[in-house]
C-alpha cells in the first residue's frame, strides 16, 4: 500500500473516479486541482491542496512526500498554445522536478493520450515502439510529457507509466470509440497494477479495454499483469441504432485521433 498518493486534476471526470475508487491503495490521498476548483470536503484519509501547475514552487511542494502520483491534471483537450503550455508543458516539467527533489521518490502514472499518435490511420495497428504522430498542440504536449518521463527515468530512476488513454467513459459514445474505449474498471485495475509491480520502468501503455476492434497492441507491457476485461463490442448495436457511422472519407473514420485531426490551430 502507498503511504501518500497524489491525484492531480481531481475535479475532472477521471480524477473524480480515481478519488472514489483508489482509496484502498493508499493510506492518504492528496487531491489537487487548479485554484478555485471545487474539491469539496476532505474525508479523513484525504488532503486537499489547490495548485496551479504553472507555479513551479507550488508544484514542488505539492509533490513532496508522495510515493505515488496519478497525474490527471492539465489541459485535457485542444486549446491555444498558452493554455496548453502552462499546464501540459511547464506543468509537466514542474511535476518531474518536484519528483526529483522530493524526499520520497514517487512512481508516476502520466495521463498521456491517443492524440499523441492520432495521425495514424485506423487501418494501422500500433505498439509501444510506434513513432508518435500527434494530431494537434494537445497531442504534442502529451508527446512532450512522455519524453520528460523517459528522460527523468534514464537520468534519475523515476518510474512512470505513460498511459495513452483512448476514450474513458462509462460507455463508448460513437463508432470510433468502439476501438478506443476504456472502462473505468479496466483503468482502475491498470493503475493498481502500475503501483503493485516490483519494477515498472518507463513503459508506454495503450489505455483501452479488450475491444474487438482495437488498433493497439500492449504486448510490450505484459509484465504489468494487466488484463482488461471489458469489450466495447457490447455497445455496438446500441451505437448503430443511435447514429450512422461516419463517411469513409471523414476524419473520424480515417484517423485514430478522429476529429482532432480535422481541427486547426487554436489562436487567442
Amino acid at each position: 500500500m502507498l503511504k501518500k498518493l497524489l491525484i492531480t486534476g481531481a475535479t475532472g471526470n477521471l480524477g473524480a473516479v480515481c478519488r472514489e475508487r483508489l482509496k484502498p491503495i493508499a493510506e492518504t490521498i492528496r487531491l489537487s486541482d487548479r485554484p478555485g476548483a471545487d474539491l469539496g470536503q476532505a474525508a479523513p484519509h484525504e488532503e486537499l491542496v489547490p495548485c496551479d501547475l504553472g507555479d513551479k514552487a507550488a508544484v514542488e511542494a505539492l509533490v513532496e512526500g508522495c510515493d505515488g502520483i496519478v497525474h490527471m491534471g492539465g489541459q485535457s483537450v485542444e486549446a491555444n498554445w498558452d493554455t496548453v503550455r502552462n499546464a501540459n508543458i511547464d506543468g509537466v516539467f514542474h511535476l518531474y522536478e518536484g519528483a526529483r527533489k522530493s524526499s520520497v521518490k514517487p512512481r508516476i502514472i502520466f495521463a498521456s493520450s491517443n492524440h499523441a499518435i492520432g495521425y495514424y490511420k485506423q487501418t494501422q495497428r500500433l505498439d509501444a515502439n510506434s513513432t508518435p504522430r500527434p494530431d494537434g498542440l494537445y497531442g504534442v504536449s502529451k508527446v512532450f510529457g512522455e519524453a520528460m518521463a523517459s528522460m527523468y527515468h534514464d537520468k534519475y530512476g523515476i518510474e512512470t507509466a505513460s498511459v495513452r488513454i483512448g476514450s474513458c467513459f462509462p460507455e463508448p459514445k460513437n463508432h470510433r470509440m468502439l476501438s478506443t474505449w476504456m472502462s473505468f474498471d479496466d483503468f482502475m485495475q491498470l493503475i493498481e497494477r502500475v503501483f503493485m509491480v516490483p519494477r515498472l520502468g518507463c513503459p508506454i501503455v495503450y489505455g483501452a479495454s479488450a475491444n474487438g476492434a482495437s488498433w493497439w497492441d500492449n504486448r510490450e507491457v505484459a509484465y504489468l499483469g494487466w488484463q482488461p476485461k471489458d469489450n466495447a463490442e457490447q455497445f455496438r448495436a446500441k451505437i448503430d441504432a443511435e447514429m450512422d457511422p461516419p463517411p469513409a472519407d471523414d476524419v473520424n473514420a480515417l484517423y485514430q485521433g478522429g476529429a482532432f485531426c480535422g481541427d486547426g490551430i487554436h489562436e487567442d
